[in-house]
């Protein structure tokens, strides 16, 4: 089953003092191109909120499995998009694989506090608990409580995981994660 499971990967890349521009231009350039690669299921640009001093950037990308996320690193677009990418940034770039919560509520820029991503879990976890409830009872009361809680919980699970929880999030986006504010320059 994992083979069918989405894979969430987010690359970081410190930029060179001076390439910030030059790089970012680059890395939407490749963001677009990336999505040629049939199994890139979605893909967003990590840039750096206004105002600050960090030279951080990256993606966040999702993949339909493990094989297609291994070969678009293994793929010649990928090869040349590392080639390009190490001219304007120093040391190696860092490879990290979401999983659970922090896949769900993955953002462009900061992650949403923790109390945001209970209230959007909790959200997701109680019709979903209340519709089985409703459902199922009459046949779950017939097993032991560990097994009752055992299917409960396994079906509480999968229904968040594949379609309660990237529904949610989309849903409510804007409220997870508002947009940086901008500052007015004073001329």
């Amino acid at each position: 089953m994992a083979d069918f499971m989405p894979i969430h990967v987010a690359i970081t890349r410190r930029v060179r003092p001076g390439c910030e521009a030059e790089f970012q231009k680059a890395l939407r350039e490749f963001l677009q191109t990336s999505f040629a690669h049939g199994g890139v299921q979605g893909a967003s640009m990590l840039v750096p909120p206004p105002g600050s001093d960090t030279r951080e950037y990256g993606i966040l990308r999702t993949f339909a499995n493990e094989a297609e996320r291994d070969a678009f690193y293994a793929s010649p677009m990928f090869g040349a998009w590392e080639e390009r990418a190490r001219t304007l940034t120093e040391g190696e770039p860092v490879y990290r694989q979401l999983h659970g919560l922090e896949a769900w509520f993955r953002s462009s820029h900061n992650p949403p506090p923790r109390w945001k991503m209970a209230v959007a879990t909790l959200l997701g976890v109680y019709p979903i608990s209340l519709l089985i409830g409703v459902t199922l009872s009459p046949q779950l009361r017939k097993l032991s409580l560990p097994l009752n809680l055992l299917v409960v919980s396994a079906l509480i699970v999968t229904c968040l995981t594949w379609f309660v929880m990237p529904l949610l999030t989309r849903w409510l986006k804007l409220w997870l994660n508002p947009p940086p504010e901008k500052k007015e320059r004073i001329a």
